[in-house]
């Protein structure tokens, strides 16, 4: 599986739910949450995550648009280590409700009860920059 394009990443992706999304924080630290991106991985190199308005993602983006995205995929049939994807992004906060539509999954209503209508949502946009992958004794670069 070596040389990986952006088309065979963004459908790996797609099949791995939770993303670590990692920005840089207030002090400078780095400040790494879990996401679900739902499937939601498009082939030009964006991923789009929803969150709440007032948390420390949002303030962290508003102050630092530079996130990393990290992910790694289940392990083989013979038990080895998935694939490991790390990505360099820009994030972008949209506020947009027609956005909101066009990336809601139905899944989401578990963290966000009243849908697209829930009050402070905010639809988080990650382009990446750079993804490099490992998957068994195969790894790749990407520049997107």
């Amino acid at each position: 599986m070596a040389d990986l394009t952006l088309k065979d990443i963004a459908k790996t992706m797609a099949d791995i739910d939770f993303t670590m999304l990692s920005t840089r924080a207030e002090g400078g630290q780095i400040a790494a949450r879990p996401m679900s991106n739902n499937g939601d991985v498009e082939y030009d190199g964006d991923s789009f995550f929803f969150s709440y308005e007032d948390t420390n993602t949002v303030r962290d983006i508003q102050r630092d648009a530079n996130v990393g995205l990290s992910l790694q995929g289940n392990k083989s049939l013979l038990g080895a280590p998935g694939i490991f994807i790390s990505i360099e992004a820009r994030a972008e906060l949209i506020r947009d409700k027609a956005e909101f539509e066009k990336h809601w999954n139905k899944d989401l209503e578990i963290w966000f009860e009243q849908g697209v209508d829930t009050p402070g949502i905010v639809l988080i946009k990650c382009h990446a920059s750079r993804i490099h992958y490992w998957d068994g004794k195969d790894e790749g670069e990407l520049t997107v």
